[in-house]
C-alpha cells in the first residue's frame, strides 16, 4: 500500500489491481483506477484486490470447505470459464486443488459486506505462535508505514516456548540508519504484543524468484534447517 500511494502520488490515479494466478490467469477481482481512493471515506480499499470479475465467483471457505460469512478469514476460492481443467498429468494435485468444483488458491482472505476481498497471506506462510495465527503479510505491510524501511520480509522461525515466533528482514533505504527499539516502537503502535517479531535482522538486499518477488523461502531456510518439519 505505500508502494502504491507514492506511485499514485509520482504518476497518477492511473493503476488498477487485479487478482488472479496461472490456473486462474488474472481473471479473479477488479479494482478499477476511480476506486484507489487516497484519503476519503474508502481509502482502506488501497488494501483490497477489488470485487469479483464478471464471468467468476469467488467464495471465501473454511478448512471443511464452507463458505464463510463477510469479515471472516478463509481461503480464497474461484471458479469459472477460465479456470483451468487440471494439472497436466497430476491428478492427485487437481483433485486436491478443485474440490467441489472449485480452485483452492492457497490465498488466505477476507471479504467485506460490499463484497471487496482483500488477500492476507499464502496459507503456507501463515505463522501460528502460541497457538494463535499471525499474517506476516500484515506485519509487513506495518513494517513499510515506517519511512526508513524499503524492504520487509516477515516469517515464522522455529521458537522452544511457542512452537513459532516471527522474525524480521529489513531492508533500510540509502544513507538511513535504524535500530530494533525504534522498528519495535514503530509496531508498538500499531500491532498487538504477540504480533512482534522476536529476531529482527538489517540486511543490504534480499533474494528474488525469478518473478522478482522476494524469495521467502529462500530468507526462511536456515532458520529451519535440521527441522524434520518445516512448521511446529
Amino acid at each position: 500500500v505505500e508502494d502504491l500511494r507514492r506511485a499514485i502520488g509520482k504518476l497518477g490515479p492511473i493503476f488498477i489491481q487485479g487478482f488472479g494466478q496461472t490456473e486462474s490467469p488474472m481473471t479473479g477481482t477488479y479494482l478499477p483506477a476511480a476506486e484507489h481512493d487516497l484519503d476519503g471515506p474508502n481509502a482502506q480499499r488501497l488494501l483490497s484486490c477489488g470485487r469479483v470479475r464478471t464471468g467468476i465467483e469467488l467464495r471465501i471457505l473454511d478448512a471443511q470447505d464452507q463458505e464463510l460469512p463477510s469479515g471472516e478469514i478463509g481461503e480464497i476460492c474461484l471458479r469459472g470459464g477460465s479456470v483451468m481443467k487440471g494439472y497436466w498429468r497430476r491428478p492427485d494435485d487437481t483433485a486436491e486443488t478443485l474440490r467441489n468444483g472449485w480452485l483452492h488458491t492457497g490465498d488466505l482472505g477476507m471479504m467485506d459486506r460490499d463484497g471487496y476481498v482483500y488477500i492476507l497471506d499464502r496459507s503456507k506462510d501463515m505463522v501460528i505462535s502460541g497457538g494463535l495465527n499471525i499474517y506476516p503479510r500484515e506485519i509487513e505491510e506495518l513494517l513499510l508505514q515506517h519511512p526508513a524501511i524499503a524492504e520487509a520480509c516477515v516469517f515464522g522461525v522455529p521458537d522452544a516456548k511457542w512452537g513459532e515466533a516471527l522474525a524480521a528482514h529489513l531492508v533500510t533505504r540509502a544513507d538511513v540508519s535504524l535500530t530494533e527499539a525504534e522498528v519495535l516502537a514503530h509496531l508498538g503502535e500499531r500491532a498487538a504484543g504477540y504480533k512482534k517479531p522476536k529476531q529482527i535482522r538489517f540486511v543490504e538486499a534480499l533474494p528474488r524468484t525469478s518473478y522478482g518477488k522476494i524469495d521467502k523461502k529462500a530468507v526462511r531456510a536456515p532458520y529451519w534447517a535440521g527441522q524434520a518439519r518445516q512448521v511446529r
